[in-house]
């Protein structure tokens, strides 16, 4: 047995008893850390969509003035926000800078956090805890990324003492060959990557056709170029573009190998996450001071956690994750009514969901990133804001968040709805 099957044996146990944690769970406390505010801005393909001319900073000034306007919340209450972002140059800068610029007083503090595809949620996790530590009362957390304007360029040079580790140096693989190592290592089939993308895509037609995301939605106004008069304009992007009508399993079997040099080449361009951008927010305090603040409640934030695999396997992070969050709070994969798992490769979309044995209905409900798009900084934020809103479509209750992280790491967090 393999060292990652033998520590996934070890924490399946974890899905089983979920003693009376569900009900502590649904509890409410004036010391629950709440979340008032949950939205974000469409998704757009980079380089294409409507935001591919808007920088971080402008992409981070107009979520926050969303946040603003829509909390009619004091700005001066916010103490700290904290961003969620990879891939950004000078971040630290920006992020403040952009506090400031989108009317916040010079009283609100910034930071940045990045822990790669995850950071949307180690945001919502850093001022969730600064919060229960009495170290602020008010703050918000976002997840941003301009994957048009600030490409990913990989891993840097390294020094040869990370280069000769044979643990380490896996952080140097390109992550489509990580997608390859799941595939082929836990068997998944190029059929099943297919079948898994064409669902997430039917699933995000569903919810756009229907309208499942205009309360997690809010149009921004941004200024777009064209690429071939280089003429400047003011547009409302106020949709998700990357989701393809009409997508089958058949019609993404037809897509050639994304990385024929490596094997088993079962990753495409139509069974993997899209290069996005975009952003997310949410406005946290506790339950007191949100009562009284007058602020609406629509959910908690109920813990979060992360573990470390071999970098190679990234994908599968979820996997260890998701039993990790669940035996820390009592529950049961059966107590959870969604589950929002980060598609970054279907490679690791149909382990993860395999081998955790998860209803399928209850997985992405509304796509994932293979349909919706991956800005890197924003989905595990993006993911919350979908969770919550999935949650009151259903008249359901609680939620789990979770992802891969390329350098070998996954993420997961709990979230409950209040509707």
């Amino acid at each position: 047995m393999s060292s990652a099957q033998s520590r996934l044996s070890s924490v399946m146990g974890h899905l089983g008893s979920p003693a009376d944690g569900k009900a502590r769970l649904l509890q409410k406390n004036l010391d629950d850390i709440v979340i008032t505010l949950a939205i974000r801005t469409p998704l757009t393909k980079a380089r294409k969509g409507g935001l591919k001319d808007t920088p971080i900073d402008d992409l981070l000034i107009a979520i926050l003035t969303q946040v603003r306007e829509k909390s009619k919340l004091d700005p001066s209450l916010v103490e700290d926000v904290c961003v969620g972002n990879c891939l950004g140059s000078g971040q630290a800068y920006v992020a403040r800078s952009a506090v400031l610029a989108a009317g916040f007083p010079i009283t609100t503090a910034a930071s940045i956090v990045n822990r790669f595809c995850s950071s949307g949620l180690l945001a919502i996790q850093g001022i969730a805890n600064q919060i229960s530590a009495g170290s602020i009362d008010v703050g918000v957390a976002v997840g941003a990324e301009s994957m048009s304007t600030t490409p990913d360029g990989g891993a840097p040079k390294m020094s040869d003492k990370i280069m000769n580790h044979p643990i380490a140096s896996q952080n140097q693989m390109s992550m489509g060959y990580t997608s390859e190592e799941v595939a082929g290592q836990f068997d998944v089939s190029r059929q099943a990557m297919d079948q898994f993308a064409a669902e997430s895509y039917q699933k995000a037609e569903k919810a756009q056709k229907e309208g499942w995301f205009d309360d997690e939605i809010t149009p921004i106004v941004v200024t777009i170029k064209d690429p071939k008069t280089g003429e400047a304009k003011q547009v409302t992007v106020s949709k998700d573009d990357g989701i393809r009508y009409g997508t089958t399993a058949e019609s993404l079997g037809k897509i050639r190998n994304a990385f024929p040099q490596w094997k088993p080449s079962r990753t495409t361009g139509g069974n993997a996450s899209q290069i996005t951008d975009g952003a997310a927010a949410v406005l946290l305090m506790k339950r007191s001071r949100a009562i009284e603040l007058g602020q609406p409640i629509v959910g908690k934030f109920a813990g979060s956690t992360v573990v470390g695999l071999e970098p190679r396997i990234m994908g599968i992070g979820p996997s260890y994750a998701i039993p990790k969050i669940l035996g820390k709070v009592g529950l049961a994969k059966e107590d959870i009514d969604v589950f929002e798992i980060n598609e970054a490769f279907a490679s690791m979309g149909v382990y993860c969901v395999e081998k955790l044995a998860l209803d399928k209905k209850k997985v992405n409900p509304r796509g994932g990133a293979i349909a919706l798009g991956h800005p890197l900084g924003c989905t595990g934020t993006r993911q919350v804001v979908t969770a919550l809103s999935e949650l009151r479509r259903q008249d359901k209750r609680i939620a789990v968040t979770s992802m891969c992280v390329g350098t070998g790491m996954g993420m997961a967090g709990i979230f409950v709805s209040e509707h």
